[in-house]
């Protein structure tokens, strides 16, 4: 591999909390999350405030509109504008039902100049669930400059911030990130709960019911839940 074929940098999955987010607060009262793709300003905004593109999704239509519903009332949310239609292919939103929104706010309320000023990169859409922001980032420096950094903005924007994943490539996450980007929480978590049990090995190291006994639920939902993962996961 040349020099310029060389993967450079160093991609992390961060966990991020920060005070005065309307979608950590939003999704900390009510389930589901938001995914938020992207922040511009247009000539009509004003000038202490930014737009956003946002995604709701969760397990049920009740579910969405409790979220929307919440982050509407937010103190630090401006007017949710729905969109009429669905943006973009269903398999790049995670759950069952998704509303995707525009939302006029504070840009001092946000973390992504905090973490770009420090050199982290945004690479992928901000997951936002059970009051915790998953941020996909690039870091270019060297690894021993990551936790230095981290503590610059830990203290810049008064944030918690743990690594869930680190690695030296984009090509480590690739196709099968993705795919397990587009479950639900609840998806993601049984899946995973039965990866972990060794549900896909053979011989089968458990049962449907073990697992839905773990997870306090009945077999069928454990099976309906595993069903409707595997099918995204395996999708072509």
């Amino acid at each position: 591999m040349s020099e310029t074929e060389t993967v450079a940098g160093t991609r992390l999955t961060l966990d991020l909390w920060h005070p005065d987010c309307w979608a950590i607060e939003s999704t900390e009262q009510v389930g589901g999350g938001v995914l938020a793709h992207a922040i511009y300003r247009t000539p009509k905004t004003a000038t202490h405030s930014v737009n956003g593109l946002f995604t709701a999704f969760g397990d049920s239509t009740e579910e969405v509109e409790a979220l929307i519903q919440t982050i509407s009332e937010s103190p630090h949310a401006g007017e949710v504008l729905e969109l009429q239609e669905r943006f973009g292919r269903a398999r790049d939103a995670p759950g069952n039902v998704v509303r995707e929104f525009f939302l006029e706010y504070d840009p001092n309320d946000m973390v992504c100049p905090t973490l770009l000023e420090h050199g982290f990169v945004h690479s992928a859409p901000v997951r936002i669930e059970g009051g915790s922001e998953e941020w996909q980032v690039c870091f270019a420096g060297d690894r021993s400059e990551i936790e230095p950094a981290l503590d610059e903005v830990r203290r810049d924007a008064d944030a918690e911030v743990s690594i869930a994943s680190i690695t030296s490539s984009d090509r480590d996450r690739g196709e099968r990130g993705q795919r397990l980007d587009s479950l639900t929480p609840t998806q993601r978590d049984v899946f995973e709960h039965a990866r972990s049990r060794s549900y896909y090995e053979w011989p089968r190291g458990v049962s449907t019911r073990e697992l839905a006994d773990d997870l306090d639920v009945s077999k069928t939902t454990l099976l309906e839940h595993l069903r409707k993962a595997e099918a995204k996961l395996l999708d072509p």
